[in-house]
């Protein structure tokens, strides 16, 4: 049995496949003082829907929030930095880059290391060694000023330790020997690639939030073993799992951990469904998350930045924005409605939750649309106040001088735009055609809005996955191991031959099979390449062995492709390569649901201002189930709504393929 379990900002959501590839799912509001806590009665209760044992589970796979929230809130240990003398100050000096270009008042983010806790180191290690040698007796000088300031956590991140390492490494052994209560983050452990800023700052980001993962991710395993259920496995930002020593060494890895269980969760559908070109929304309670799978494979990113902060590490590229159930509706100063980024959260939650919140928000806005059930309770027994609802909305449509269902359309219109700008940013402004691709919603509010979306963007056809409010923890039962190596190569001219190629990938292909502990059932080599003189790279993937003449022919249209022109006179530079293993995938053939086919029943649901009769049908929807709207779907963990135009019928696997009327 694969046992998944993911952590979101409202929901705690768990999945068991069994070995009849049956899906066995709950979700448990979430508990955010002690996250474990929601994660055990997640798992209890899927454990006694499946009728199974805890002993019965063979894997283990988690996604949370904890390093992300941690970030966002500020909640991170009291850490200091080493750096090369000279360049303390490089995470405080960024790149001079203003955040939003037009308003001057903006400010970056401040350090996570104070200036009194930035410790200069006396070496200087140069891209072809060492520089100035860092003496033994001076670096446990150094140390035991670093212990002398009693910090939490320590980074390390010496100039050019990409290409030799031996400093860092000297520090980080005595670091273990005076200072052993500490967390030690070396930035050549973590990050293989130069650009200071980038690689100081991802380091000090691992450093502060590794000491409270390790306190969670101690705390759940100990409990997780006391239950009968093996160490869990964490999902990595990247979309593949590491061991749970691993990601407490490296919280970084894991800042986006939860996101990218639905990604997974939405490859394995998709290749069901037989779909290759899928756009897909994840709206669950708090944020909506959005990602593009074009021809079976979901993008990636090398670095990017999260709340302010940048990462350089392999992540899914995913977009997110403060658009979910829980988002909060409110009038701006200029008296325009706007809805999020702040969420009503699992506590107090919504108005509609009944305990103690007041302020509107989308769940409330749908309640009263009639697009949520009041009689059908949601996860943990929630049933829905509708009178409180419209208390909530009604305060907000005063302020606004509207009524309450005008109100409620227009904070639902606001919310689905917002989600459009993260769709319209992914495929529109990066020269996608949003038409032919398939939209897959799924979170819990996900398959509530599908079908407007679709409709704005131009999408012929929806894929409605019957989980698709626990699909991120379906998708962390279906993951595979996964480990990344990268290094920093600098190759160009006569240097850039078939045999320094051939070399440097045999080194990280052997590092990155050694990393992943069993034989890789898959790899992927990328090359990050640029005509000399460039500030960026682009990205080309060759798995075998490239010749050199292949590899600049292959950039050279990759140039032409992004920006209209090649260069075939210019030298063309490799920066970066970089390898990915992946270990063997379980691969469930999700089968639909065999339960007695859902109720039906006759309501109304409001569209533009108006009452249209509609199906309302609860319950599982069964393969070969037909749909024609208007219908509302009350599925057992998220709630699909079918506009009139929009018709459809459930696959074998669970999955409901909605598409518009010609």
């Amino acid at each position: 049995m694969l046992l998944g379990v993911d952590v979101g900002g409202t929901f705690t959501d768990a999945v068991l496949v069994d070995g009849q590839c049956a899906v066995h799912s709950a979700k448990v509001p979430s508990t955010p003082r002690e996250q474990s806590a929601g994660v055990l009665e997640a798992v209890r209760l899927v454990l006694a829907r499946a009728g199974a044992r805890p002993e019965q589970v063979e894997r283990f796979a988690h996604g949370m929030t904890v390093a992300t929230n941690a970030l966002l809130e500020g909640r991170t240990a009291r850490t200091a930095l080493v750096a090369t003398a000279g360049f303390t100050d490089v995470i405080e000096l960024g790149r001079q880059a203003r955040p939003r270009l037009y308003d001057l008042c903006a400010s970056a983010p401040e350090p996570l290391v104070p200036a009194d806790l930035r410790f200069g180191a006396p070496e200087r290690m140069g891209p072809d060694g060492p520089v100035q040698a860092l003496e033994p007796g001076t670096a446990r000088a150094l140390v035991m000023e670093v212990a002398g300031a009693r910090p939490q956590a320590v980074a390390v991140a010496l100039l050019h330790s990409y290409a030799d390492a031996a400093h860092e490494q000297l520090l980080g052994s005595l670091l273990a020997q005076l200072l052993p209560d500490a967390h030690c983050s070396l930035s050549s452990d973590l990050v293989g690639t130069f650009r200071e800023f980038e690689r100081t700052a991802t380091t000090v980001t691992d450093a502060a939030l590794s000491p409270l993962l390790e306190a969670y991710l101690g705390r759940l395993s100990r409990e997780a073993r006391a239950s009968g259920l093996p160490e869990p496995q964490i999902m990595q930002s990247s979309g593949g799992l590491t061991d749970c020593a691993r990601a407490c060494a490296h919280a970084a890895l894991t800042v986006l951990s939860g996101p990218a269980g639905g990604v997974g969760g939405a490859l394995l559908l998709a290749e069901l469904a037989g779909e290759s070109e899928v756009l897909c929304f994840d709206m669950g309670g708090t944020s909506c998350d959005v990602c593009v799978i074009e021809r079976s494979q979901v993008r990636e990113t090398a670095e990017r930045a999260v709340a302010g902060r940048p990462l350089a590490l392999p992540a899914l590229d995913i977009h997110t924005v403060g658009a979910g159930g829980g988002s909060i509706a409110w009038r701006d100063p200029g008296g325009a409605l706007r809805v999020g980024p702040q969420s009503a959260g699992a506590a107090p939650g919504p108005a509609c939750y009944g305990q103690g919140g007041v302020l509107p928000t989308v769940t409330d806005a749908n309640l009263l649309l009639g697009r949520l059930l009041e009689d059908s309770p949601l996860a943990g027994g929630l049933v829905l106040d509708r009178e409180a609802a419209a208390r909530a909305v009604s305060a907000l449509a005063g302020e606004l001088g509207m009524d309450t269902v005008t109100c409620a359309e227009g904070i639902v219109r606001v919310a689905e735009s917002e989600m459009l700008g993260a769709l319209r940013l992914l495929t529109v402004e990066r020269g996608i055609d949003a038409r032919r691709f398939v939209l897959m919603p799924f979170g819990g509010a996900g398959p509530l809005h599908a079908a407007a979306m679709a409709a704005e963007l131009g999408i012929e056809r929806i894929l409605c996955p019957s989980a698709s409010g626990v699909l991120c923890a379906l998708g962390l039962a279906a993951a595979a191991p996964r480990r990344d190596v990268s290094r920093t190569v600098m190759l160009a001219g006569d240097e850039l031959t078939l045999e320094r190629l051939e070399r440097e990938r045999e080194a990280l292909l052997a590092q990155a099979q050694a990393a992943l502990g069993v034989s890789a059932a898959r790899v992927r080599v990328r090359h990050e390449l640029r005509y000399r003189g460039q500030s960026f790279e682009l990205v080309v993937e060759q798995s075998e062995a490239p010749d050199p003449h292949a590899l600049r022919e292959a950039f050279a249209q990759a140039h032409e492709l992004r920006y209209g022109y090649r260069d075939d006179s210019a030298e063309v530079e490799l920066v970066n390569m970089r390898v990915s293993a992946w270990g063997d995938a379980p691969r469930p053939r999700v089968r639909g649901s065999t339960a007695p086919a859902a109720q039906e029943r006759e309501g109304e649901i409001i569209f533009d201002g108006g009452r249209v009769p509609a199906t309302v049908m609860r319950g599982e929807l069964g393969p070969g189930t037909r749909l024609r709207g208007a219908a509302l779907c009350a599925l057992p963990e998220s709630t699909l709504l079918v506009p009139p135009g929009w018709s459809g019928e459930v696959d074998a696997h669970g999955t409901c393929h909605l598409e518009r009327a010609a």
